[in-house]
């Protein structure tokens, strides 16, 4: 009797809904009997908006307006989430969810096309189990690219992982959209160095590589998030890095002949030794109290020592004139820190906080480029980031490893061929200059049409772009033509169709839809 009074009073107050939302009520009637305390929470409970902002890093997704979940649970293990899934398939209640919350376009935490959702948010699986005698690493989904980085350098100063720059992404989602990072030359994406995963299908099943089979695990691995089923954990494939690495960042702006290093620059980017990664962040910056001009800051990972590094640039990239005095040699995770920006002095565990450093309202797109633009092609694109409100340009070199990985071995296609990525970011801290500043990355993209990839013109999946089209009525899409299915081939290219073919036999239900998300073709 004890026992039952106890389970009782437990329930009640969990309970955090009215009857006026039948959603939350029937949501939690189920899971009920599996819930803990402060695992369950609805807009009428003090840490909602806390929690639902505290991995939205787009403000332009956390306003009143946007549309907000209906309840957000964060279950603490495998078991939790097989009955959230479980229940929101009996109940046909669309289900959203987030490990990072760095979806670009808030499609893991918001929904625009279905008023009553649910947010599963992994944020307390953040589980991470490093294996050095087998060089492999397993990650729940919840947690971040800082802690894992963290821990693998902690059992081990030689092995690291080939993942993002932003150390505040979430596992799960980032290595499911491909995952690149300054070590792609040498050792390609995130996803290309999968070894393992437990995904939860439409059935609430708990499925490992075997048990949900290669079609899945190649779907899975490079695919985007949110189509096939809930990524609980991955097993990893840890590389090998030298215990001393050097970095560099060295700016240069159109006075100091920016236009033509930028130039030569891609015909290096991608051809330099595959231990070398130099992005380029291309933006306007105030020269002095009244002028305005273009800077370049070429940032860099050599998997070496500072001589050798110069004997490269010499020899590869004199133009940028790099100097000893611009290296920093470090370790690897000192590395992660350096690109993450920040400061020297700045402990490591800062990366065990898994916090962005700061939030914004954003815009982004993304391209591929496989053609040199010419000198005065570059010219036009600076000129365009002289205006106010321009955006910033990160272009990314290819080459090396991404080169010689089919572009069917995942479903990330952007391979040999591709001489950089350009990711363009337009951010402000004022909301009442969102058309100004969206109206001039518009431009920018428009200006690019003629200088990238085409037929299709490419773009990355973890680079959400609703503009590219928006998958809204999934049982009305007939065939892969659909316009409102661009975005598929820009994404996958020709590995959108057997994407497609593995989401009907897998989630023949679309019970994991959104957006942008792999859509179930109608029959005709």
């Amino acid at each position: 009797m004890a026992s039952s009074r106890f389970v009782l009073l437990l329930l009640l107050s969990l309970a955090p809904f009215s009857c006026s939302h039948p959603i939350q009520e029937t949501f939690y009637q189920c899971l009920s009997d599996i819930l803990l305390p402060n695992t369950f929470f609805t807009p009428n409970t003090t840490d909602f908006t806390p929690l639902l902002t505290s991995r939205a890093i787009n403000l332009r997704f956390a306003t009143p307006s946007t549309p907000k979940p209906e309840v957000i649970f964060t279950p603490l293990n495998e078991t939790q989430i097989q009955r959230a899934v479980i229940c929101a398939k009996e109940q046909g209640i669309q289900l959203r969810f987030r490990s990072g919350g760095h979806d670009y376009e808030g499609l893991s935490y918001t929904s625009f096309k279905d008023p009553g959702f649910v947010v599963i948010d992994l944020s307390k699986m953040r589980g991470i189990n490093v294996d050095t005698t087998e060089n492999s690493v397993w990650v729940e989904a919840g947690a971040t690219l800082g802690e894992l980085y963290y821990l693998v350098a902690e059992k081990s100063k030689t092995l690291g992982f080939p993942a993002g720059i932003c150390t505040s992404l979430g596992v799960g989602g980032h290595v499911t959209g491909g995952g690149y990072g300054a070590m792609m030359r040498k050792y390609g994406l995130a996803a290309d160095n999968t070894l393992d995963a437990r995904i939860i299908n439409e059935n609430g099943d708990i499925l490992d590589r075997q048990s949900m089979g290669e079609d899945v695990f190649w779907a899975i691995s490079g695919g985007g998030g949110g189509s096939f089923g809930i990524i609980v954990s991955w097993k990893l494939k840890l590389v090998p890095v030298p215990e001393t690495v050097t970095m560099f960042s060295v700016m240069k702006t159109l006075e100091e002949g920016a236009t033509k290093i930028l130039y030569r620059w891609q015909e290096v980017g991608s051809e330099v030794d595959e231990d070398l990664f130099i992005r380029v962040l291309i933006g306007s910056k105030v020269s002095d109290t009244t002028n305005k001009t273009v800077s370049t800051t070429y940032q860099a990972l050599f998997l070496g020592g500072t001589d050798r590094l110069l004997e490269i640039m010499n020899a590869r990239f004199p133009e940028l004139g790099l100097q000893k005095e611009d290296c920093i040699e470090m370790s690897w995770i000192e590395s992660v820190m350096f690109f993450a920006g920040y400061q020297r002095n700045v402990s490591l565990s800062v990366l065990l906080e898994g916090k962005p450093a700061f939030l914004n309202y954003f815009k982004a797109k993304s391209d591929f480029v496989r053609e040199e633009i010419s000198e005065s092609g570059l010219e036009g694109i600076l000129n365009i980031l002289m205006e106010e409100g321009s955006p910033l340009m990160i272009w990314n070199p290819y080459g090396g490893m991404m080169s010689r990985i089919l572009e069917s071995s995942t479903p990330f296609p952007h391979r040999n061929g591709v001489l950089f990525k350009i990711q363009y970011v337009a951010s402000w801290m004022d909301p009442a200059m969102e058309d100004e500043h969206v109206g001039v990355i518009q431009k920018l993209y428009g200006y690019m049409t003629q200088y990238v990839s085409k037929s299709p013109r490419e773009a990355y999946v973890n680079f959400r772009d609703l503009d590219l089209g928006i998958n809204d009525k999934e049982a009305s899409i007939v065939t892969l033509d659909d316009d409102r299915l661009s975005w598929g081939k820009m994404f996958f290219k020709d590995n959108f169709e057997r994407l497609v073919a593995i989401k009907a036999k897998f989630d023949p239900d679309n019970v994991f839809n959104h957006e942008q998300s792999i859509p179930i073709l109608k029959s005709e």
